[in-house]
C-alpha cells in the first residue's frame, strides 16, 4: 500500500472516530435532557442529517434506536414512581404501533429534501411549542402535578385514544418527533396532570419506537452499523440514568428555554 493510500485511510479512520465521538457525546447531553425534563429527543434526527449529513433513513434508525431506550428507561421511573395511567397508556399505545407503521410507510414515499424539510419543520414547531407551554403554566389555573389522572370527557373513550394514538403515532415516526414533545402537551390538554402525561407518552414513545425502528432498520445496512447503533444505546441509556438522577438539583426551566431557544434558532437556520 502506497504512503498517499495509507494517509487517506488515516484520515478516514480519524473522521470516523470524531464523528463517533459527536454522536456519543451529542446521545449523553440529549439523554440527560431527557431524563431531567423528557423532552430534546426531537433533536437527534436533525443532528444526523445537518450536522453529519447521515441519510434521513439512517438518521431515523439510529433515533428511534435512541428514543426505545429513554422510553424504557423513563417509563419505568414513572411507573415506580406511581405516575403512570397504565389503561390511558395501553389504549393509546395500540394506536400508536399502526400509527407508527403507517409513518414509515409514508416516509419511504417522499423525496429525502422533502423529509429534511419536515424534520427541520417539527424541531421548529417543538422548540416554539415548549416555549408557549412555559410561557401557559405561569398562568393561574393550569394543571400542576398532584391533580386527578384526567377530569373525564374524549380522554375515557377508547375509541378517541385509538384515533390519538394512529394519528400521533403516524406523525411521529415520519417525522422523528420521538413522541412525548407531541403527545405529553394533548394529553395535559385532554386534562391529564403533567407528570402523569409525561409517564404516558414516555411509554407510548416505546410503542412508536419499535415499529419505526425496525422499519428504518430495514433501509440501512444494519450488519455493518453496529458499532455506531450500541455507542447510541450505550451513550443515550447512561445520558437518560445520569439526567434522571439529577432532576431535583438543575433547574428544569431553564434547562426547557435553553432547548426551545436552541431548537428554534438552529431550525430556522437549516430551513433558510
Amino acid at each position: 500500500m502506497s504512503s498517499s493510500a495509507i494517509l487517506r485511510r488515516s484520515r478516514a479512520d480519524n473522521i470516523m472516530d470524531m464523528t463517533l465521538l459527536i454522536i456519543a457525546a451529542a446521545n449523553a447531553v440529549i439523554g440527560w435532557s431527557i431524563g431531567i425534563c423528557g423532552i430534546a429527543g426531537f433533536l437527534l434526527p436533525m443532528l444526523y442529517t445537518a450536522a453529519l449529513g447521515y441519510s434521513v433513513e439512517l438518521a431515523l434508525a439510529a433515533s428511534f434506536l435512541a428514543f426505545l431506550v429513554s422510553g424504557v428507561i423513563g417509563s419505568y421511573n414513572y411507573y415506580r414512581a406511581g405516575n403512570l395511567e397504565k389503561n390511558i397508556s395501553l389504549k393509546l399505545s395500540v394506536g400508536s404501533i399502526a400509527g407508527a407503521v403507517a409513518g414509515v410507510y409514508l416516509q419511504a414515499l417522499i423525496s429525502q429534501s422533502a423529509a429534511k424539510t419536515i424534520l427541520y419543520l417539527v424541531v421548529l414547531l417543538s422548540g416554539l411549542s415548549i416555549l408557549y407551554r412555559l410561557r401557559r403554566e405561569r398562568k393561574p389555573g393550569c394543571a400542576a402535578d398532584g391533580v386527578p389522572a384526567h377530569n373525564g370527557g374524549l380522554v375515557d373513550k377508547t375509541w378517541f385514544l385509538l384515533a390519538l394514538g394512529l394519528s400521533t403515532g403516524a406523525v411521529c415516526s415520519l417525522s422523528g418527533a420521538g413522541g412525548p414533545i407531541l403527545v405529553m402537551p394533548l394529553l395535559v390538554t385532554l386534562g391529564v396532570s403533567p407528570r402523569l402525561a409525561v409517564g404516558i407518552a414516555l411509554l407510548n414513545s416505546v410503542f412508536i419506537a419499535v415499529p419505526s425502528c425496525v422499519g428504518y432498520l430495514a433501509r440501512v445496512n444494519a450488519a455493518e452499523l453496529w458499532r455506531l447503533l450500541l455507542l447510541v444505546c450505550i451513550s443515550h441509556g447512561l445520558g437518560v440514568l445520569v439526567g434522571s438522577r439529577m432532576a431535583s438539583i438543575v433547574p428544569v426551566k431553564a434547562l426547557k428555554i435553553f432547548v426551545a431557544v436552541f431548537s428554534v434558532g438552529i431550525a430556522i437556520y437549516m430551513l433558510a
